[in-house]
């Protein structure tokens, strides 16, 4: 991935893009952006010290969120990345609409058992094997239907960018056990080739936590800047 640090006479001549580097929507952000060669100021965020500016853009103080260039905002994972389709009509994209209500279920119904299996403490009665198992219900239902190495087929693309970084999220929970688990083998492929693949290694360098003026920095995976 090309990135470099940019000056701020430069920063409204770019989207951008408040991020923070494991967060699951902020990554399916950052990869529908790296894959449709947008180039963005991104601004890497701690989350218990959210920049003043960014919470004057979106109250609901999540990311990601993106500032366009015209003044206008969008602070939700799925619309960035139908932007970035808007903005360059990608083969990546070719599948969009192939699997959305898998998508809305793991956006609501796999994400709430994610949290009370990986976060359980948060949740005053929260069993988190129960929630554990839950959630592999949904993971079996994507084991039926991968007969490809991605669901976009031989490439990753927009259904996969959606799903995968939640299904990073399982695994982490408690590595040992998914790892182990043997009934989901095309599952655990995919989620291995995802991880491995240098798209998903790009979007995830690590940057410094950006501050009030201070530079931003060039996010781009496919340019030489």
């Amino acid at each position: 991935m090309s990135s470099q640090f940019i000056s701020n006479t430069s920063q409204r001549e770019l989207p951008i893009l408040y991020s923070f580097r494991r967060c699951p929507y902020a990554m399916r952000a950052r990869l529908a952006i790296a894959e449709t060669n947008i180039i963005v100021e991104l601004r890497e965020v701690l989350l218990r010290n959210k920049p003043e500016h960014m919470l004057s853009l979106s109250s609901k103080g999540t990311v990601p969120v993106l500032w366009l260039p015209d003044g206008s905002v969008i602070d939700e994972s799925y619309d960035i990345m139908i932007w970035a389709l808007s903005k360059n009509n990608s083969s990546i994209f070719s599948n969009k609409t192939e699997y959305t209500e898998l998508i809305a279920l793991v956006e609501n119904k796999f994400k709430y058992h994610l949290d009370r299996y990986k976060y359980s403490s948060r949740f005053s009665n929260s069993n988190a094997t129960e929630h554990r198992d839950l959630a592999l219900e949904i993971l079996h239902q994507i084991e039926d239907i991968l007969n490809e190495p991605w669901l976009n087929g031989v490439n990753p693309g927009f259904s996969d960018f959606a799903i995968l970084p939640f299904v990073r999220q399982y695994r982490i929970a408690d590595i040992d056990w998914f790892d182990n688990f043997n009934k989901i083998p095309k599952t655990k492929a995919w989620l291995n080739d995802f991880l491995e693949w240098n798209g998903f290694k790009d979007i995830m360098q690590k940057y410094p936590p950006w501050k009030e003026g201070l530079p931003g920095v060039l996010f781009n995976s496919k340019y030489e800047l």
